[in-house]
C-alpha cells in the first residue's frame, strides 16, 4: 500500500525544501505545482502564462487549472506508490476536489502535515530568498548576497512573487483562503503540526517521525481500529 502526503504551510515555511528531502528519503516523487507551473511558463504555455502574471501580483491560480494539473500529474506511473505534495491544495474547494482524485487511486493513506512558522519569520524568509534560473531550487543566501546556485550553477535570482510588497500581499491571501485547510483537515486522524521554525535538520527528524505516526494512524483507520490516546 502507499503512502500519500500533502504538505501544507504559508510562503517560507520550507515545504519545498522539505518536501524534495521527504521524497528523496521515501523514494517517492515530489510533486510541486510551482514546478509544473515554472515548466509552462518556460513552453510558453499559454494557461501557463495566464497563471503566471496571477501569481506576480500575489494571487491564486483558480481551483480548476490547480486540480486539472494535479490530476493529470497523479495519472502517470510513478505516483502508484504515493507521492510528497507540495503547493496544492490551496483552498478547501481545491482539497475537496482531491479528496475525490484520493478516493479514486484508492492506493493508501492521506497524511496532511501542516509546517508552522511565525509570520515575522516568514517574511524575512521570503525576503532574502533566491530562486536559481535554470533548475528552479529554492536558496536563501546566509549574507543575502549570493548568486550563484550550489546545484547546477545557474544565476540565482529573487522570484518577482517575493518582492516585499508582494509577499505581504501571498500572506493576505494565505491567510484569507489557505489557512482555512488546517481546518478542513484538522480532525482527521492523519492530521499533523510541524513546528518550522526549528533549524531545517530539525524539522526533518520531526517530519519523518510525523509522517510514519500519521500513516501508522491512517492504517488503523481504515481498519477501524480505535485512535490511539493523546490524539
Amino acid at each position: 500500500m502507499g503512502l500519500n502526503i500533502i504538505m501544507l504551510g504559508a510562503p517560507g515555511a520550507g515545504k519545498g525544501t522539505q518536501a524534495e528531502r521527504c521524497a528523496r528519503q521515501r523514494g517517492l516523487p515530489r510533486i510541486s505545482t510551482g514546478d509544473i507551473l515554472r515548466q509552462g511558463i518556460k513552453d510558453q504555455l499559454p494557461v501557463a502564462l495566464v497563471a503566471k502574471a496571477k501569481m506576480d501580483r500575489g494571487e491564486l491560480v483558480d481551483d480548476e487549472t490547480m486540480v486539472t494539473i494535479v490530476r493529470e500529474r497523479l495519472a502517470r506511473p510513478d505516483t502508484n506508490a504515493g507521492f510528497v505534495l507540495e503547493g496544492f491544495p490551496r483552498t478547501v474547494s481545491q482539497a475537496r476536489s482531491f479528496d475525490a482524485i484520493i478516493e479514486e487511486r484508492r492506493n493508501g493513506p492521506l497524511v496532511v502535515v501542516n509546517i508552522v512558522v511565525p509570520e515575522e519569520d516568514l517574511v524575512r524568509r521570503l525576503a532574502g530568498r533566491r530562486i536559481c534560473s535554470k533548475c528552479g531550487t529554492n536558496a536563501e543566501p546566509a549574507d543575502g548576497s549570493g548568486t550563484v546556485c550550489q546545484r547546477c550553477g545557474g544565476t540565482l535570482e529573487q522570484r518577482a512573487d517575493d518582492s516585499d510588497q508582494v509577499v505581504v500581499e501571498r500572506l493576505k491571501v494565505y491567510t484569507r483562503t489557505t489557512k482555512p485547510l488546517v481546518e478542513y483537515y484538522r480532525g482527521r486522524p492523519t492530521f499533523r503540526t510541524v513546528n518550522g521554525a526549528q533549524p531545517p535538520d530539525s524539522v526533518a527528524r520531526e517530519l519523518d517521525a510525523t509522517i510514519d505516526e500519521a500513516a501508522q494512524e491512517g492504517a488503523r483507520a481504515a481498519l477501524g481500529a480505535p485512535r490511539s490516546l493523546g490524539r
